[in-house]
């Protein structure tokens, strides 16, 4: 498959859905921000820039500053893909957020979330 499309895509344009796909459930931003910091090690200043320079989501895995090593801890379904089984690096990276973001809407306490 080729994913050049979703990799050139703005995490700024996403951004907003993660939001309302987390607010509608009843959590909250700053819950999605903890989820964000502990995949990618971006802090609220940098999230801040990424966000507003609205690099998509390849450069903003590239640029991460510490993708979080128990991230491989992250598995299931998302969109129909098994996390584990994803080849391509960049892709499970995306996933991976995805995961997280979807398990915050469901009401799974964050402890869960954040694999601790």
């Amino acid at each position: 498959m080729n994913n050049t499309r979703v990799y050139k895509m703005a995490f700024a344009g996403v951004y907003p859905h993660y939001v309302q796909k987390a607010e509608k459930k009843g959590r909250t931003k700053e819950e999605l921000h903890q989820i964000i910091h502990w995949l990618t090690g971006y802090d609220e200043d940098s999230l801040k820039k990424v966000l507003e320079e609205r690099v998509d989501f390849e450069t903003f895995f590239a640029q991460a500053p510490l993708m979080n090593p128990n991230a491989h801890k992250i598995t299931g379904v998302i969109c129909g893909y098994r996390i584990e089984d994803i080849e391509d690096p960049l892709m499970q990276q995306i996933r991976y957020l995805d995961k997280l973001v979807d398990e915050l809407a469901k009401g799974k306490v964050m402890e869960k979330i954040l694999r601790k």
